[in-house]
This record gives C-alpha cells, structure tokens and sequence, in this order.
C-alpha cells in the first residue's frame, strides 16, 4: 500500500489534500455493487487502520461473503461520534459511461466514478484523516461504521446494530454521510417494498377463458397502486419541507408470461411506498393486499382455486425524524459551518441508527442528484466542504 500523506486537510476551497484524494481512487478502484462481495474493500481498510494501531471489528453476514466494518478511534470507555457509511453502489449495466466508472477521472473541477458522490468520497475523506484524529489524543472517541448492501434496502446495517447492541459502550450519536451537499438532514422518508407473486393457469391464448391471466391479475393491482399514488399527490397529507412533499408509490418491476398464445401462469412485480411519518406503510400496503384478495382474487379462484397473490418483503426501513433541539443537530451544524438544515425525500441508514437508540442526522457530500446516474461524480468543492467539516471535528473532539 502507498504511504499516505499524514496531514490530509487542505486549505484550498477548491482542493483537496493528497490524502483524501488517494482514498477515493482506492475505494471508486473496488467494485462493489451490491451483487458482489465487498471483501477486499473491507480488508484494505482493515489493514490500514490495524497499521494504525486501531483495532478493528468486523460483522459478516450469515453467508460470510460481505461485512460491516466497526472501529473506534480514541478512548473506547465513551460513547462519541460515529461517522456512517456504506461500501456498496449500484450497477453500471446499461449506462452510457464516457469513462472507466470504476477509475476515478478529474475533469472540470470533478471527480467522475461510481460512488464518489454515493458515497465513498465521505467514507474516504473519514479513513484519510484517521492518523489526524489519533494524533490529537480525542477526549472523545470517532467510530467508523462502513456497511453493506444499503442500496438494496439497508440490508447490512442491522448485523451491525445487532453487534453494537451487545457492546458495554457504542456510539452516543451518529453521522451518516449521504450526499447532501453538506447540508444537515434531520429527516427523511421511510420505505417499505414488497414483491407480488401471481398465479395464474395456463391455456391457449384461443382459449382464454379456461386459464387465469396472471399478468391480467398483476396488472389491475399495479394500477391500483398508481391510483394510490395519485390520491397522495392530489390529498397528501403533506409536508412542503421535503423536495417531494407527499408519500410516493412507485411499481418498478413486472415479468411474466412466457410467449404471446399462452395465457400467462405467472407474473411478479416489485412496488415501493416511500413515506411520510403521518403515513403508515403497513396500512397502505394492507390496503393494496385487500383490493387484490378482495376485489382481484375470487374471479381468478372460480376458474382454478390454486390461482392468486402471494406477498414477501423485499426491503424496509423507517424514516429518519431527528428533534432539531437534539445534540447531534447542533455539533452537525457547527462542524458543518452552517444553521441550515433540511428533509429528504431519499432513504439512509440514519433511521435504523435512530430506531436503535443513536441520534443520527446525515450530512455529506456532493448530491443526490448526480447519484445512481452514468458519468456520477462529486465537485472538488464539496469535497473541500467535507475536509473542513472533518477539520472542526478534529478540534471538537480534542
């Protein structure tokens, strides 16, 4: 591994130190979508900071293949701060890259790569500044908290709270750096998605009334969702602080069917609320669930009683709604220069932080905006942001 420049923090508005830069080309270099591991991410880090003299914990998931990185710079009798992220993105397939998306290319004042905006740079500018936060002998301690699987439903973080739970100390308060151009968020949207399994008979399409069309039966629930949707846009209830201020439905899959002259047997689709804290999720989704079996299935059941929905969870977490009086609102704004803060209509891990008894607000850089798009990447000067913000921590802390 390269040695690394020791005093990363740059004063330049528009730079950023050596240090942090190196970081990032080294965890854009991994690629880590969500479908592979992110072993070796987790393993360079780990060695860095054991280099260090920082020990370092590691929470697997059940197969071994991916893991939450846990450890504590400082004193570990306290709890302190942690600073949140996750390692994996989301795939390239299909986009229209004009570079390397796992190499990080400068261009124009930014640093173009899949991640740098979602979210390593944060994660990068944290681990670049560790020698700093041991050199200052914190009074209070700086945990690093780097999951996996976020982008599929903040699926790694719970091993992680599972771990902290159990633990005599964990962290009194918690930072996630999702791209908020280093605004403080003090709220976000919850999610809940489902996947919609439909069974239906097949016949020849000649004969269509002998089979079940389980596509036909999947499509009167999709668009039932889309008119759930549109009842929330036009009567909320609503909340203007958030860029989109209602609760969304969104179906974003649907396969079934297997040539045109077969009535389809079976069809799945994926839908999504993301909510408000007025609205109730499991409400919604029960409504959705009494249209199908009430209003969908009994027709389907005539033809062949084995016809009809099953549902599963794919992915849940609850939204973020973080009192603007609590501590870590205020040490956010002032490590971030500003009194701003803000909602979102995008989801973290911030609120299963939160929900497991850590005050969490999210604070990092670049936008979400360029996020999950070809050619991602985050300003230099968000990047500058960042490095200030690690600077008034290191003074906080000593």
């Amino acid at each position: 591994m390269t040695p690394i420049d020791n005093n990363p923090t740059s004063d330049s508005p528009s730079q950023i130190s050596a240090a942090s830069r190196e970081w990032i080309e080294r965890l854009i270099a991994f690629d880590t979508t969500s479908r592979y591991s992110n072993l070796d991410l987790i393993a360079c880090v780990k060695d860095y900071l054991n280099g260090l003299g920082v020990p370092v914990e590691l929470v697997h998931n059940p197969e071994k293949t991916k893991a939450n990185l846990y450890a504590t710079l400082g004193p570990t009798d306290r709890g302190g701060i942690a600073l949140s992220g996750h390692t994996d993105v989301v795939p390239v397939d299909g986009q229209d890259w004009s570079s390397d998306p796992f190499k990080v290319e400068p261009r124009n004042g930014r640093l173009y790569g899949r991640g740098t905006c979602d979210m390593k740079s944060f994660v990068a500018i944290a681990i670049a500044h560790a020698p700093q936060i041991l050199a200052r002998n914190p009074k209070i301690p700086v945990h690093f908290c780097f999951s996996f699987d976020e982008e599929i439903g903040c699926r790694g973080v719970p091993h992680l709270l599972d771990f902290l739970a159990q633990q005599p100390v964990r962290p009194a308060l918690c930072i996630i750096g999702e791209p908020t151009s280093m605004k403080v968020v003090t709220a976000h949207k919850g999610k809940l998605s489902m996947t919609c399994d439909v069974r239906g008979r097949e016949a020849h399409s000649s004969l269509a009334t002998q089979g079940v069309n389980a596509i036909n039966a999947a499509s009167r629930v999709v668009n039932y969702l889309a008119e759930l949707a549109e009842e929330k846009a036009q009567n909320g209830p609503y909340d203007h602080d958030y860029d989109v201020p209602y609760t969304t439905v969104h179906t974003g899959l649907i396969e079934g069917g297997t040539q045109l002259n077969i009535v389809p047997r079976h069809c799945r689709f994926q839908f999504e609320f993301r909510n408000l804290p007025a609205d109730d999720p499991q409400a919604m989704l029960h409504q959705v669930q009494r249209f199908a079996h009430d209003q969908v299935e009994p027709k389907m059941k005539e033809v062949d009683p084995e016809s009809g929905f099953s549902w599963e969870l794919y992915s849940a977490f609850p939204g973020l709604n973080t009192d603007p009086s609590a501590e870590v609102v205020s040490l956010a704004k002032a490590l971030s220069g500003s009194n701003d803060t803000g909602k979102v209509a995008f989801g973290t891990e911030a609120g299963l932080f939160q929900q497991s008894g850590m005050p969490a607000v999210v604070c990092g850089p670049g936008s979400i905006e360029q996020a999950h798009k070809p050619d991602e990447y985050v300003s230099l000067e968000q990047l500058a942001l960042c490095e200030r913000f690690m600077a008034r921590l290191l003074d906080h802390i000593s």
